[in-house]
């Protein structure tokens, strides 16, 4: 298959999803794929370049910031992109267009898809998905007939959790909707020795909850430290709060990927306090390191840790500190929890998930319904560790 892989965020640009495509892309030429990408550049990024067999190619944009933009930054990116993406389309002769995030990569993959008769898959990752995001609530309401217009065009669109599925159906989405869990590739590790560290790894928005955990944690003694590792627009606002109740909190900001499998192998528990998620691949990282979990019961957080982790109710800081509480005064409940999280991980590997991808855009190409191929889901998700 050649595909053209298009994503407004791509490494060493942007989170969770931008990973998440880089691994699809990479493993899809371990498989023998020639893909391409077409992505937004950021000053100091090569225009064009080859990574673990993936070409990738740059636009030039607007962009101050890797771990977050602005919607005005966004809009830069659309006409750059778009024409380079024709030239590459006459170039290559894509067979098929897969999009990562529907909005703002999508309108790209129609438009491309329209005038080229490509067809496209779309791979939605959460924020992308009206009523998904409150911090775009109002934006994302007023693009609805849009996205709208946008899934109905596509072959198919994948969705990493049975909630984001869900929640893009209850939306309008007319197009087959299929399943594909996020995946990871086991770390070898670096050997770092545990100590008693509780870990925080967010992009600092609201809806990720990193506040409910600083308040969890005011007035906590003892020998532990706290850790929040990221970046991002509250970040301002959370430095201050902690300041106020929490100075006992450290704040490491954006670290690199190498430093963040640092932390998270010598850290003995990661809390991922977040309100609303899709699958977040920072829970995926800190299960393959072996770190307990706390994490609330938004439902992306819950289907991927399972019976790996604590599961508190979403913006309870009381929650999160009998959590946290339990864990500290419990060494054998920390060692089984990185027992199952370590065991939870190693089913959830890219090789084993991308695959499924390769199916569904196949089935596009052969303009057949994904729905004949196979399934794969998560594994399966019993009642979660939930303190009450």
């Amino acid at each position: 298959m050649k595909i053209l892989s298009l994503t407004y965020e791509y490494p060493p640009i942007g989170g969770g999803g931008s990973i998440v495509a880089a691994a699809v892309n990479e493993e899809m030429v371990r498989m023998g794929d020639e893909v391409t990408v077409l992505t937004s550049g950021m000053k100091g990024l090569p225009a064009e370049e080859t990574v673990e067999g993936v070409v990738v190619h740059r636009t030039a944009c607007v962009r101050r910031h890797r771990h977050y933009t602005t919607t005005a930054e966004l809009l830069t990116t659309l006409l750059p992109t778009y024409q380079r993406g024709a030239r590459l389309i006459r170039a290559i002769k894509p067979d098929v267009i897969h999009a990562h995030f529907i909005l703002p990569t999508g309108p790209l993959a129609r438009a491309l898809s329209r005038r080229f008769n490509v067809p496209y898959v779309l791979t939605a990752h959460g924020s992308d998905v009206p009523g998904y995001n409150p911090d775009r609530f109002g934006l994302m309401q007023m693009l609805k007939p849009a996205w709208r217009r946008i899934v109905e065009g596509a072959s198919s669109v994948t969705s990493p959790s049975r909630f984001l599925a869900g929640m893009m159906r209850a939306q309008g989405c007319t197009a087959p909707v299929v399943i594909v869990p996020n995946g990871h590739r086991p770390h070898p590790g670096l050997g770092e020795t545990r100590r008693n560290r509780v870990l925080v790894v967010a992009r600092m928005f609201p809806r990720k909850g990193v506040q409910h955990f600083i308040d969890a944690v005011a007035g906590v003694g003892g020998d532990w430290e706290f850790v929040i590792a990221g970046d991002g627009p509250f970040r301002g606002q959370l430095e201050a709060q902690a300041r106020n109740i929490a100075p006992n909190v450290q704040f490491v900001g954006f670290v690199n990927r190498e430093t963040l499998r640092s932390l998270y192998e010598s850290s003995r528990i990661l809390v991922f306090p977040s309100i609303q998620e899709n699958f977040p691949m920072v829970l995926l990282e800190a299960m393959d390191a072996g770190c307990a979990i706390v994490t609330t019961n938004a439902e992306g957080c819950a289907e991927v840790v399972g019976e790996a982790g604590l599961v508190v109710p979403k913006g309870d800081a009381q929650g999160i500190r009998a959590a946290l509480d339990r864990l500290m005064c419990d060494p054998q409940l920390v060692q089984d929890l990185s027992v199952r999280a370590r065991q939870r991980a190693a089913r959830l590997t890219w090789p084993n998930i991308v695959g499924r991808y390769r199916e569904v855009l196949q089935a596009a190409i052969s303009n057949r319904s994904p729905a004949t191929t196979r399934t794969i889901e998560l594994p399966a998700v019993s009642t979660p560790q939930t303190l009450r």
